[in-house]
């Protein structure tokens, strides 16, 4: 049966397999940029910064020779920007090693690179026999073999860790991988699975026994944590803009924002006042929500205009977080920013210079 599997996914791959620009390469450090765009990334949305990034650092000596700014600058918009600052780590890494690893252990050693990372990286560009486990290998063996163990466990790691090796195509290994992740992503796919048109329905335990749509199974559900922004835009005589850079230890570390007030609920305009007496506040973006992985932000707008407007040269005094700084509009464009940022400027293009 195992051998089997493999074959045909295989054979569906050969006819349905996405052409991406990264399965045209056997260049380890070219692999491996396209896997750490695509942790928690879809491909559609991961192509653009693929291109874009690899165009910019088309090697590992490129990256590593980069500026932190620049390289979070490349990534705004995908998230999870530890993925970037590591990116950058890593590759300071290889290059101090003597070159981007071309050995399993060696690759773990890299900041950042996990289990799965170094697998597809091994196979992908070297056909080393290592089995790729992310969410859409958990997905179709646990379908496959009917496996309930639940996915979010230390026994679960384990048991499909084994069952991954298990099954691997030893003679293929690049094939295989890349067949079984498209195969989870394109036919096997979290909800409304096209089952009736699978190669494997005919062994698959978790159709047999009407089990797919429970599978795979998880322990834990992590509450969603819900939080209060409300961003405050303060301009100087000149026209520049105040900006904070976001703190260590929290959502968007070392990104650029504008100064911001946290509260356990929304702050209303009398309770703003409160909080700015000597300003005249007003509403230029009402709440709009973010989701992140596990958060729930809820953000608003709102200019302020103190009496005594500030000079250019000026502290920032209005912010509770950190000490702000000023820019021109298109050094603000410039600078590294949340894309929930991105999402409040796209409101009021107007209010810095930009086209609707």
């Amino acid at each position: 049966m195992v051998q089997e599997f493999a074959l045909r996914i295989e054979d569906w791959y050969g006819r349905n397999g996405r052409d991406l620009p990264w399965r045209h390469t056997r260049d380890p450090y070219l692999i491996w940029i396209s896997e750490v765009i695509l942790q928690q990334t879809r491909v559609a949305q991961g192509m653009e910064y693929y291109l874009r990034f690899v165009s910019r650092f088309p090697t590992v000596e490129s990256l590593a020779a980069a500026e932190e700014v620049e390289v979070l600058r490349l990534w705004q918009g995908l998230g999870y920007y530890s993925r970037a600052r590591n990116l950058l780590a890593a590759a300071r890494q290889a290059v101090a090693m003597g070159g981007f690893p071309t050995d399993y252990d060696a690759l773990r050693s890299l900041r950042g690179v996990g289990e799965y990372t170094a697998a597809a990286v091994m196979s992908l560009a070297f056909d080393a026999p290592f089995a790729v486990l992310d969410g859409n290998v958990y997905r179709v063996l646990s379908r496959f073999t009917c496996t309930d163990t639940p996915i979010d466990t230390t026994l679960g790691h384990k048991t499909f860790r084994a069952l991954a090796d298990e099954m691997l195509d030893r003679r293929r290994p690049a094939l295989y991988n890349q067949s079984l992740m498209d195969f989870g992503a394109l036919l096997c796919t979290p909800s409304a699975p096209d089952c009736t048109a699978c190669p494997l329905n005919d062994l698959c335990l978790g159709f047999a026994r009407r089990r797919v749509g429970e599978l795979p199974c998880k322990q834990r559900r992590t509450k969603v944590r819900h939080r209060y922004f409300t961003y405050l835009l303060l301009r100087s005589a000149s026209g520049d803009i105040m900006l904070e850079r976001r703190p260590s230890g929290d959502i968007w570390q070392g990104l650029y924002q504008f100064p911001l007030v946290e509260s356990e609920a929304p702050l209303s305009a009398v309770e703003l006042e409160k909080r700015f007496p000597d300003s005249r506040l007003t509403l230029l973006v009402p709440e709009i929500t973010h989701q992140l992985t596990h958060q729930l932000i809820h953000a608003s707008l709102w200019q302020l205009e103190p009496r005594r407007v500030a000079s250019a040269d000026a502290t920032c005094s209005f912010s509770e977080t950190t000490c702000g700084f000023w820019a021109d509009d298109a050094q603000f464009s410039a600078l590294p920013q949340p894309r929930l940022m991105e999402r409040i400027c796209e409101k009021i293009p107007h209010m810095f210079g930009r086209d609707e």
